[in-house]
């Protein structure tokens, strides 16, 4: 098969397309035909090994010669305790916890963590749910506690991350302030956002309306700030940030609940295959649908990762694999 590897730390240039064997699935697994995967900030991450809390398990060269964990594809083998999934089930997934491996033409993954594709999604729109949008539900859901008529404000909205919250946001009946870069505020918009911020031109944190949640993509405030711009018994939760700011917002999280009867949290990935049937269902229902900025071929994978840490992504970018981008 052909599959996206690399063999040391570095830019996309370390990448390179390399003929590798069929992975044979374990009794617990399943043999996955991928059609497409997306690219998250882990695979960045991963990529660069950096923060070196990225090294743990290859401190020296990657743990994992294939990168991708959000993919979309057909089932072609079960292994023999398998029970959810046989040959030819168009299913998508989180592989970050079973051993990556999704930049390839076939990849094997645990049945729980996949969960039956869409039927009125491509493969392309499916890949590009898992990571990012189960991240927006366990934000705004399980800590953030959203619910109809709360003011919400995710910061870092333009990203795979905030699209998908922007839009669960608006389905529970929130309202919605979306920040980012300029450019993509028509985005924003276009998704749902009540209101929008150029984080250049004006400072959510600065006087202006306080928030019962603020979900944080970026992680580029500090606690005092974040702090102040939520009301009381509101929820601050960092999905991204620098090493330095999570140790902030730990050391912060205390303090705000005792004073100001405030919820700092840092979320930890946890990948449920139950909350991508949330997702599932939102979208076969068609409340929410995946934003998708660019598509390229695994032959171009390279450039995807590239354009990915440019900063400048609208939504998620998706490698087609092995079809002809259909959505």
């Amino acid at each position: 098969m052909k599959a996206m590897v690399y063999e040391k730390y570095g830019l996309p240039d370390v990448l390179r397309i390399e003929e590798t064997e069929i992975p044979k699935p374990k009794d617990d697994e399943v043999l996955l035909a991928v059609h497409a995967a997306s690219v998250n900030s882990w695979d960045w991450d991963l990529l660069r090994g950096k923060p070196y809390i990225n090294r743990i398990g290859g401190l020296r060269k990657p743990r994992y010669r294939i990168l991708g964990a959000d993919v979309a594809g057909t089932v072609v083998a079960a292994g023999a305790a398998v029970t959810r999934y046989r040959p030819g089930d168009e299913v998508f997934g989180d592989l970050s916890g079973c051993g990556w491996g999704g930049f390839a033409e076939y990849v094997c993954a645990r049945e729980t963590a996949l969960t039956p594709k869409p039927a009125g999604l491509s493969f392309e729109q499916a890949a590009a749910i898992p990571q990012a949008a189960v991240l927006a539900l366990q934000g705004m859901r399980d800590i953030g506690r959203l619910d109809k008529g709360c003011r919400v404000l995710i910061n870092g909205a333009g990203g795979g991350v905030g699209t998908f919250a922007i839009q669960y946001a608006k389905w529970l009946g929130a309202e919605v302030t979306g920040v980012d870069r300029g450019d993509k505020l028509d985005l924003l918009r276009d998704v749902g956002a009540d209101h929008v911020l150029d984080y250049a031109r004006e400072d959510f944190a600065a006087n202006g309306p306080r928030y019962d949640l603020i979900l944080d993509v970026v992680g580029n405030r500090s606690a005092v700030e974040v702090r102040r711009a939520l009301r009381p018994g509101g929820a601050y939760v960092m999905v991204g940030g620098s090493l330095p700011r999570i140790l902030q917002t730990l050391l912060a999280a205390k303090p705000a609940a005792w004073l100001e009867k405030k919820n700092l949290a840092v979320l930890v990935h946890k990948p449920k295959h139950e909350d991508q049937l949330v997702w599932s269902d939102l979208a076969e229902a068609g409340h929410v649908k995946p934003v998708i900025d660019r598509l390229y071929t695994l032959n171009d994978a390279p450039r995807a990762l590239a354009y990915f840490g440019e900063g400048r992504v609208r939504g998620k970018v998706v490698i087609a694999i092995r079809s002809t981008p259909s959505f």
